[in-house]
């Protein structure tokens, strides 16, 4: 079985470039990485170049406590392509096998639609069996990867498979098992396993059972259901893709958990997400609310007087810190508007 590897990078080269060099420590025998840019100000294509080229590594303070996974840094050249984006989603050029495949997307897309740009050149392709959608501020254990496609491959209807999510900078914390669990009422999402540590024993049946979505850090898609269902929602730009994919898929396909699979996960760092009001950003703070309402709207319409409840609260506590400008905005958003989008900025 083949996979396909979709990294998407903004303005986060650094990270992307650990990704990779704990990506090409897999055991797994054949598989490819495709790494969208979604219109990045700082030369990461560039940058990433350089280091498939043998003349880049990351600087020794930036190697973190999981050192082992990408460190040390690559010194031969690993063989790469690149394309813009129109050349990648016709499926590239004829016979190139590159490993590694860096595509510009010209200007930033947002999760879903930057990692559609990857997954049409597979589909345009048709040479693989799984894509595996992993965030860039990553870095993964050999073995996450084939556990991944083995339970997809042992699952009849398996068309989604979830994987251990752990914290980068505290591994002993778990960010999710697999995925979580959704409350329409409230247009909120809880992760499974959050408050656990590691190493676990996680009972995979029960998890797959409580299952509502993947956490879209590190989730594995197969062929087929890329086939049958199609890509991803671009109409989200961030959240609330992985809820709408399964929602989709209902009834055809089901979501699987791979525990063995363990991906660890610097969580945010491209767009400030974070469990904390005060530490999340403006995009965060946006997206959240704005896909709240938006995917209540198309799956759960008798759930939107809740879900307006819940968001004016959310409203009072941004007052409470102070953050106007973010109260303003949710308001807006409650009387109908769409708001002015932010800038999604690294950090």
């Amino acid at each position: 079985m083949s996979v396909y590897v979709v990294l998407v990078n903004y303005n986060g080269w650094e990270d992307t470039v650990a990704c990779l060099d704990s990506l090409f420590r897999s055991d797994y025998p054949r598989f490819r990485v495709l790494v969208c840019d979604n219109g990045s100000g700082d030369g990461s294509l560039d940058k990433i170049a350089q280091w498939a080229e043998g003349g880049r590594s990351l600087p020794p303070a930036r190697r973190g406590t999981l050192a082992r996974l990408h460190h040390p840094p690559r010194v031969r050249a690993l063989p790469f392509a690149r394309y813009d984006r129109r050349a990648a989603e016709s499926g590239g050029e004829v016979g190139e096998e590159a490993p590694l495949v860096l595509i510009d997307c010209g200007e930033n897309l947002g999760f879903a639609g930057g990692n559609n740009v990857a997954l049409r050149y597979a589909l345009a392709r048709g040479d693989f069996d799984h894509a595996w959608l992993l965030n860039n501020d990553t870095v993964v254990e050999p073995d996450a990867m084939r556990a991944m496609a083995a339970r997809l491959a042992e699952s009849a209807e398996g068309g989604l498979c979830a994987a251990t999510l752990l914290h980068y900078h505290d591994p002993s914390r778990v960010q999710a098992l697999g995925g979580g669990w959704y409350c329409k009422w409230l247009g909120l999402a809880w992760h499974l396993g959050r408050l656990s540590r590691w190493p676990a024993r996680p009972d995979r049946d029960r998890i797959e059972r409580l299952l509502h979505y993947p956490v879209g850090a590190s989730m594995m898609v197969s062929k087929g259901f890329l086939e049958e269902v199609g890509l991803l929602c671009e109409e989200y730009f961030l959240y609330f893709e992985e809820l709408d994919w399964v929602l989709r898929a209902a009834g055809r396909y089901g979501v699987v958990y791979a525990p063995e699979s363990v991906v660890y996960h610097k969580v945010g760092a491209s767009v400030g997400t974070s469990s904390n009001p005060a530490a999340k950003s403006a995009a965060c703070d946006y997206w959240n609310a704005r896909n709240r309402i938006f995917f209540t709207r198309r799956w759960f319409p008798e759930a939107l007087p809740t879900v307006y409840l819940g968001l004016l609260g959310t409203l009072a506590v941004r007052l409470l810190l102070g953050k106007w400008d973010r109260a303003a905005m949710l308001l807006r958003l409650l009387c109908g508007g769409e708001d002015a989008r932010p800038v999604v900025r690294p950090g």
